[in-house]
């Protein structure tokens, strides 16, 4: 593929997660999307230099990060019964 597509990506990702705040798992996914998109970059752009323990630290990064999110949602929703996003800033 190619950089300026994966960036393309990369943009419209982060824009459907600022402009579609509804509820929690769709940002989650789209937040996901953005990382994946970030870790193709990071892939094509380390893939000559072969520093692929950077690849792995990221990737620990981001498994931590989705399963942080689940649990917020999850715990969310037995609290509230929804996992709409206005939920969490109700004060």
């Amino acid at each position: 593929m190619s950089l300026y597509l994966i960036s393309y990506l990369y943009l419209m990702s982060l824009f459907s997660l600022v402009y579609m705040r509804s509820h929690i798992l769709l940002s989650l996914m789209l937040l996901e999307f953005v990382i994946l998109s970030l870790l193709i970059i990071i892939i094509l752009n380390l893939l000559y230099s072969f520093i692929f323990y950077y690849y792995l630290f990221m990737m620990m990064f981001y498994v931590c990060e989705s399963v942080l999110g689940l649990t917020i949602l999850v715990t969310m929703i037995r609290n509230h019964g929804n996992d709409y996003l206005n939920m969490m800033f109700k004060w």
